[in-house]
């Protein structure tokens, strides 16, 4: 039996401590007139920490788990009964097609940059294709993590990597109360990838990479990939238990397989084609099914001119408009045919002898 190696992870803050970062929150003189009232709030938001009250709103599992009494989240349940929900929905022939639309961008004009992004420009000519189609379209607008108020995805934690099984689906890493982690906008997403019937990422390149609001959605996607589905199998988070389970075998089921995709990446000087590839193999590995050569585009715009025209230039390169378009049409008949059963996906039921 592996064991679980310990001694990363620091101690607790102290109370000192504690006390500076939950005032951060405060520092608008507005505040004042109720220190009072914020300093009994932070009392109990320090028993809360200290305590490490993770969930402290739980029921019993119920049947169809494997532990029926385990103290399960109750908005754990709430999130995984909306995706079986979703599931049941997409997978009924009279469900009117659907696909994901994400702009993959930080840009917005409501924030710092005060202009809206070209990547939400090619999204918007996704949409009209797709509508015309008679698709329904859902914009996820991943740029909204920088101009609404605590909307937040918080960073995958790697359960995955002690253990298949300790990587629940959906996530239950979050929320944590105890550590103030809370209004995890992934919850909502999970729901509207398992919904989809297609999905198409539009994004820009940030450094070579995907930018990091879409990075921070991928990442949180790991248990959509293998993910444990019933969190008392494991105790909740008890990695000695998740190993021994994944090592008595383990299925790696593929929870949003068979959806088709496509990918548009564009930049100003380099890195569209591994970040173009990136994205393509990750989707892959989920199971999703491209949408064909035509599905999976590349294009610089306004190569290696200033940024201030960039618009001018996406205005001028009526080509690529286009080529956006024709990646919108290839997921619509992509999309279609899964539907009906007829698209044309080699290999797609060998099982592999390395599932993970």
């Amino acid at each position: 039996m592996p064991r679980v190696r310990k001694g990363q992870a620091p101690g607790k803050l102290s109370r000192v401590v504690f006390h500076e970062r939950f005032a951060q929150s405060f520092k608008d003189p507005w505040f004042d007139p109720e220190r009072d009232a914020l300093a009994r709030v932070e009392d109990i938001a320090w028993k809360a920490y200290s305590e490490s009250r993770k969930a402290p709103l739980t029921q019993k599992a119920g049947e169809g788990f494997a532990d029926p009494t385990y103290e399960l989240s109750v908005e754990w349940l709430e999130t995984r009964d909306r995706l079986r929900a979703a599931e049941d929905k997409r997978n009924h022939a009279d469900t009117p097609s659907r696909v994901l639309v994400v702009v993959g961008a930080p840009r917005n004009d409501g924030s710092c940059p005060g202009e809206i992004s070209k990547t939400f420009r090619l999204a918007q000519l996704c949409r009209e294709i797709l509508e015309r189609e008679r698709i329904e379209v859902d914009l996820l607008d991943l740029s909204l993590l920088t101009s609404d108020y605590a909307k937040r995805i918080y960073p995958c934690k790697g359960c995955v990597s002690t253990a298949m099984p300790l990587c629940h689906w959906p996530c239950s890493c979050y929320p944590n109360h105890a550590l103030a982690q809370t209004g995890d906008w992934m919850a909502e997403i999970y729901e509207r990838w398992v919904a989809a019937h297609g999905v198409l990422i539009v994004t820009p390149v940030h450094w070579y990479h995907a930018p990091s609001v879409l990075k921070l959605m991928m990442d949180r996607l790991v248990c959509a990939d293998g993910g444990n589905p019933d969190p008392t199998s494991t105790a909740g988070k008890d990695a000695a238990k998740a190993k021994a389970l994944e090592l008595a075998g383990w299925a790696y089921p593929k929870h949003l397989a068979g959806r088709v995709y496509g990918v548009v990446v564009h930049g100003d000087v380099a890195g569209i084609e591994g970040t173009r590839r990136g994205l393509a193999d990750w989707l892959d590995w989920l199971g999703l099914i491209d949408a064909g050569p035509k599905a999976r585009l590349d294009r610089f715009i306004g190569y290696y001119e200033p940024y201030a025209t960039s618009h001018d230039a996406l205005d001028r390169d009526t080509g690529v408009q286009d080529e956006v378009r024709n990646v919108a049409r290839a997921v619509a008949e992509a999309m279609k045919q899964a539907r009906a059963g007829t698209l044309s996906a080699p290999g797609a039921k060998l099982k592999s002898p390395r599932p993970k």
